[in-house]
């Protein structure tokens, strides 16, 4: 993979040409002036891996929140639900109900209500499209991603209701909870391929609007009922994960000032609280799967990280009066990952090291830290187009940062 790298960089010496047509896409995850660059002269590898993505979506879907067999307690299948994954029928009672957790293990009954899973494949779908369109300029991607948004977002007969008043419910418990607002954690890569469809003609100007109005109704939702308040109380990953979606709709709605507040707040709320001097996460280590979502919590927190740049609030740098930060909880997990160490907790489903490919690369652009690309590197064996996207990006800024004059 250094090899593709060396190469792309060595064919594109002054990459700082200016970019073609548009100006920079505004997008939450990989930064837009980047993406130009790849744009203008974008490397063998990673145009390939862009096109076979979007060459496979054009085949999934539609979605629709309308698939599924079961109706919601609000009585509109348009509302969207989905089963707790870790809650299971109890064996003392005759009907099963309550349900009993067991933290872990999934329930494939939650597989029988396919919202969940039709969101995933939306939100993989639309984000290869639009990056494919956006690289490539054709419009059939662009096509296909316009008609996936529709059916999920607008059209009335399949569109969402913006909430998620039915998510992750327990039953016999609850028809739905705030735990369930992860569900939807990836909707700023829908909103990224939003952002990457700008010029596309397939998506109209009254669908841009249409989609606006949806994400200003559902981020209201998030902030006022019951369901959002209770998850950004949440302690643990959840609370972050609610944090970034909050952060990434304000940021692409233009509202900064909300940005700006969440970011802040989560410097005491999410990192020093969540986070030991050591880098541990005391939270997620108490979890059956403890170092799976120990990445998975500090995924949400460089996420939100990268989002909360664009709101002029440095999550990266920011360090707790104990000493707790981004980097120690990166820091703390890595030499598992490569295997130096032996993980000591609970981990039903084992130590992925391959999981903390991304968080390495998202640290090493903002750490200008050359050893955490290479561990990346070494970690991850099967990139795909985001990764390569991500893996130019801290080439680029590397070699950039070295070749500025010593102060």
């Amino acid at each position: 993979m250094r090899f593709v790298l060396l190469a792309f960089l060595l064919t594109v010496p002054a990459i700082a040409q200016p970019t073609p047509k548009t100006s920079a896409p505004n997008t939450l995850a990989i930064d837009g002036t980047f993406l130009a660059k790849i744009k203008a002269h974008p490397s063998p590898a990673i145009l390939d891996a862009v096109r076979s993505e979007a060459d496979k979506a054009m085949t999934e879907g539609p979605f629709s929140v309308m698939d599924k067999k079961e109706t919601p307690p609000s009585g509109d299948k348009h509302d969207y639900m989905s089963l707790a994954p870790y809650w299971w029928p109890n064996p003392a009672t005759k009907d099963g109900l309550p349900y009993i957790r067991h933290d872990g293990k999934t329930n494939p009954e939650r597989y029988q209500v396919p919202d969940d899973g039709n969101f995933n494949k939306l939100q993989n779908a639309v984000h290869a499209l639009a990056l494919g369109y956006y690289v490539t300029g054709k419009e059939e991607y662009a096509a296909r991603a316009a008609l996936l948004l529709r059916t999920w977002f607008l059209e009335p007969a399949t569109r969402m209701n913006p909430n998620l008043n039915y998510a992750q419910a327990v039953l016999g418990v609850n028809t739905g909870r705030g735990t369930g607002l992860i569900d939807d954690r990836g909707i700023p890569r829908i909103l990224d391929g939003i952002t990457l469809l700008a010029d596309a003609h397939s998506l109209t100007q009254q669908d841009t609007e249409g989609l606006r109005k949806w994400f200003t109704q559902y981020l209201d939702w998030l902030q006022n009922s019951s369901n959002g308040r209770d998850e950004s109380g949440a302690k643990n990953n959840h609370g972050s994960w609610y944090d970034q979606q909050i952060v990434g709709i304000a940021l692409f709605l233009g509202d900064k000032d909300l940005a700006r507040k969440i970011a802040e707040t989560a410097e005491t709320k999410r990192i020093a609280f969540q986070i030991e001097p050591d880098g541990s996460e005391p939270l997620e280590l108490a979890r059956t799967k403890s170092f799976s979502y120990s990445v998975f919590n500090l995924d949400a927190l460089e996420r939100l990280a990268e989002e909360a740049r664009l709101a002029d609030v440095d999550l990266w740098s920011y360090r707790a009066q104990n000493g707790a930060s981004i980097r120690a909880a990166l820091d703390y997990l890595l030499p598992y990952a490569e295997g130096q160490k032996q993980w000591t907790h609970q981990a039903l489903n084992g130590v992925d090291g391959n999981s903390l490919t991304e968080p390495l690369l998202l640290a090493a652009l903002n750490y200008h830290d050359a050893d955490y690309l290479k561990k990346a590197e070494d970690l991850e064996k099967h990139p795909d187009a985001e990764i390569l996207l991500l893996q130019a990006q801290v080439q680029d800024s590397l070699q950039r940062a070295d070749r500025r004059p010593a102060q």
